[in-house]
């Protein structure tokens, strides 16, 4: 098996985990106290970003496997790589206002769709194969 859909998998996870600090940074910044979820447009802002994308990792990671292990991990990796760009741009659009997220979630749920589609027709050969 090739590395590089591992490599897409860390990728992934550590954009979660810095998106993680940055709500503990939040919570500091605008004097929200845990377990408090609210209080700070802003620091709203940043902790639907980390929820939002657990919610979407539960969703690409297996994908991501699925699609490089029924087609080709070279492209599914690259996939997967667009899908870590445009988490990323979803964050840094969405920290800075609502209306800026956009753009990365389009990035990010087209290569989620791509996987999802691709992995399933790669299943499917491969069951009547």
């Amino acid at each position: 098996m090739s590395p590089w859909p591992a490599l897409v998998s860390l990728l992934a996870l550590l954009l979660y985990f810095v998106v993680t600090i940055n709500v503990g940074r939040a919570r500091a910044k605008y004097g929200i106290p845990a377990p408090q979820m609210s209080g700070n447009p802003d620091f709203e802002r940043v902790l639907r970003v980390q929820q939002n994308m657990l919610e979407q990792l539960i969703f690409f990671l297996p994908a991501l496997w699925i699609f490089c292990l029924y087609l080709n991990p070279i492209w599914g990796s690259g996939l997967g790589l667009l899908w870590v760009i445009g988490r990323t741009l979803y964050a840094w659009g969405y920290y800075q206002a609502a209306e800026k997220r956009g753009p990365g979630f389009a990035i990010a749920s087209l290569s989620s769709l791509g996987l999802l589609l691709a992995g399933l027709a790669g299943v499917v050969k491969a069951l009547i194969a």
